[in-house]
């Protein structure tokens, strides 16, 4: 049996690596147009800010490895030009020299990747313009970095790689700009969470201009003029960051099925539509595994898992892919960043009837040094009370808790088993109450009537007349920072003895700083027959958010 596969990286090298270790006798073609294979390509960033020191610490695999671990016949400065599926049979292009031979196959696997998206503006081709998608990428804005000394950087696009990139060329000792269309950095997020991001890096030295974008880049005699859509700015380089596409131009007349977008279809067992046709990675249209939508979700983790289902396929092991959350994790200096489902959006697009909750947790037990606060949103479906999704914004233990989130969805945990997980508990480590287990705590206490939630978005929309009454439950040293119009202020420890100022027959909205002394003053209110909301995520929240979407529009006038 011949297996060729078009692509190396995450997911054509582990089909190649899986169909070895099942399939010693088959032979195994990979074609790739490029100098790399199995590189690592989420590390590319960390290159350029000096992390990861020496280019060989980016090659996973060479073609001499494979060769001698996998016996694999690796071909680079191979490009595959076109596919013959009648004939089974694939044309390749020598880079280099401009031969072309063609191939046969028994089983092709297609695993070209995705493409950075360049928009089709004056001077995206400037010499001083880079995307980064592989080495050769990287090796070019280093380069430039260290031949240039360029001062100063734009990053067009505020996804997970524009910020990776704008926080490496900070680190590289240039002044950067993010320039973003969206209101928010980080699309997988909700605004609302965006904005402790927003803050951070701001607080870090990089300047954030939202709700902007590039309509052309010129030279000068100097530099770079960016211009957008409302304003002009200056750089001596820019990084187009603003998404990719899949790399499909090659099957434009081989019979495979595309989508709108020009990602490959593909079945549960990653087949097209081609028998012995399979495709892997950023190129393929998905499954959404929370929704059970077609989605394009270009992640390395479900690269690999789907390069070794077609491994298993071809070799007769029945293997499905049931699809992929999104699960996604970014570091960003010292802040961690976690996504993984649904945010409110595709929530909403997708048709659900959710309900949120937003917890503020310490990462360790607070009498234990260094404990730093990690800010949580959940998503829950309100018939079936199963995650949709969940975000978290933090530094020390994010990733773990968003993996254990994450593995809840998988297994379709409702957002109420998160309450009963034992998870590990000491000191340096957690608290005796998970993060996790507090999300499970809170949303049983909303979906038991225990909690009535109102949320930021809600506050300015509250009465402030004789119909309602809003109470502020924080320190007079809290108030005095700074505090929401119209609530009357009651510090929680002294509620009891006070609650005669409260108006009986009334609703009462109370706040807090994070929303857990606010829930017990709700109990307590409960207690003494008032109908008691609690403001979910508290006033620090609130305040994060609300300061935000009061930033003044960036307008840029440095050209």
């Amino acid at each position: 049996m011949k297996t060729l596969i078009i692509g190396g990286v995450a997911g054509g090298a582990s089909c190649a690596a899986r169909l070895r270790r099942l399939d010693e006798r088959g032979e195994i073609i990979i074609l790739e147009r490029g100098e790399f294979i199995s590189f690592a390509n989420c590390g590319l960033p960390y290159y350029i800010g000096g992390n990861i020191r020496g280019k060989a610490n980016l090659t996973l695999q060479t073609p001499q490895s494979f060769k001698a671990r996998f016996n694999i016949d690796v071909r680079i400065f191979s490009e595959a030009i076109s596919i013959d599926s009648a004939r089974k049979v694939v044309t390749v292009k020598n880079v280099i020299t401009g031969e072309t031979y063609e191939e046969s196959y028994d089983n092709l696997v297609l695993s070209p990747g995705a493409f950075p998206i360049t928009p089709n503006i004056e001077g995206a081709d400037s010499e001083k313009v880079f995307t980064l998608r592989n080495i050769p990428d990287t090796m070019k804005i280093k380069g430039y970095i260290e031949r240039e000394n360029p001062k100063s950087a734009v990053v067009v696009g505020g996804g997970y790689i524009g910020v990776e990139m704008a926080e490496n060329l900070k680190k590289a000792g240039l002044e950067v700009t993010i320039v973003e269309l969206s209101d928010h950095l980080i699309a997988p997020l909700d605004f609302d969470m965006a904005t402790e991001v927003h803050r951070y890096v701001k607080a870090q030295g990089i300047r954030l201009i939202l709700k902007n974008g590039v309509t052309a880049i010129k030279e000068s005699d100097r530099n770079l003029q960016i211009h957008l859509n409302n304003g002009c700015i200056e750089a001596d380089m820019v990084i187009m960051s603003v998404g990719v596409r899949p790399d499909t131009a090659l099957l434009k007349d081989s019979g495979v099925a595309l989508d709108g977008r020009g990602s490959i279809i593909v079945n549960s067992n990653m087949q097209t539509n081609i028998e012995n046709i399979y495709a892997v990675g950023d190129a393929v249209s998905v499954k959404n595994f929370v929704t059970n939508a077609p989605a394009f979700i270009p992640l390395a983790g479900p690269a690999n898992k789907q390069g070794r289902i077609v491994a298993d396929n071809i070799c007769g092991i029945p293997s499905e892919f049931e699809g992929t959350q999104g699960s996604s994790v970014l570091k960003l200096f010292d802040m961690t960043v976690a996504t993984t489902g649904l945010n409110e959006k595709s929530a909403k697009d997708a048709g659900f009837d959710f309900d949120k909750t937003y917890t503020y947790s310490a990462s360790h037990a607070s009498y234990y040094p260094d404990a730093t606060m990690m800010s949580v949103k959940v998503l829950w479906d309100k018939a079936t009370h199963k995650i949709l999704g969940a975000q978290i914004v933090g530094f020390d233990g994010v990733d773990k808790r968003m993996d254990v989130i994450a593995t809840a969805i998988r297994l379709g945990a409702k957002v109420t088993d998160l309450a009963s997980l034992e998870l590990c508990y000491a000191p340096p480590f957690s608290s005796a109450k998970d993060p996790v287990n507090m999300v499970g705590f809170v949303a049983e206490n909303v979906i038991t009537g225990k909690l009535k939630q109102f949320f930021w978005h809600d506050v300015e929309n509250l009465p402030r007349d004789s119909s309602v009454t809003l109470l502020d439950t924080r320190t007079a040293i809290e108030v005095a920072r700074g505090k929401i119009d119209g609530f009357m202020h009651i510090p929680l420890d002294s509620l009891r003895e006070r609650i005669a100022e409260i108006p009986k027959g009334k609703p009462v909205y109370v706040h807090c700083h994070s929303g857990l002394r606010s829930y017990i003053a709700c109990r307590i209110l409960t207690g003494y027959g008032f109908d008691c909301y609690n403001l979910a995520g508290g006033y620090r929240f609130y305040e994060s958010v609300i300061n935000e979407k009061s930033v003044p529009e960036y307008i840029c006038t440095e050209c």
